[in-house]
């Protein structure tokens, strides 16, 4: 399954993860899956609620976040396709952490942040057993005004 974004979308991970280095950001993908394909319509900037002292290399988005951003999701008649969160100092690929966390379906983008600057942004959908991340396909799609 591939995965749509607009430069406007990619534009808001990345100054996301920007400004808010050295520590993680995260949020959500909200859209719809259209002919096997998920079409991101927001992005969703959750706030890191991760204590302090690990928000360098971790993210928390609290189950209460999450329901909060799929009520918000329903009312716009749009469903929760994935999330996103930085990397200060690290690769754009998942860690042992991430694969922890994560579910299928779900597409995971991650932007690697470098001096406060986003040098990398990639995606990736957990295999169905939870075994490992496998890369997703990124289709940038026309900005909408």
């Amino acid at each position: 399954m591939a995965i749509k974004l607009t430069a406007q979308h990619l534009d808001e991970i990345r100054r996301h993860g920007e400004s808010t280095y050295p520590y993680e950001c995260c949020g959500l993908l909200l859209g719809h899956v259209v002919s096997g394909e998920k079409v991101v319509a927001e992005t969703y900037a959750a706030e890191n609620a991760k204590e302090e002292g690990a928000q360098h290399n971790r993210f928390l988005i609290p189950p209460a976040a999450v329901r909060a951003a799929e009520a918000y999701a329903r009312k716009q008649k749009r469903e929760i396709l994935g999330f996103y969160h930085s990397h200060p100092n690290a690769p754009a690929r998942p860690s042992q952490f991430d694969l922890d966390h994560a579910w299928p379906f779900y597409s995971y983008v991650i932007v690697s942040v470098r001096e406060e600057q986003a040098v990398d942004l990639t995606c990736w959908q957990m295999r169905d057993d939870r075994s490992c991340f496998d890369p997703e396909e990124m289709v940038r799609t026309e900005d909408r005004d």
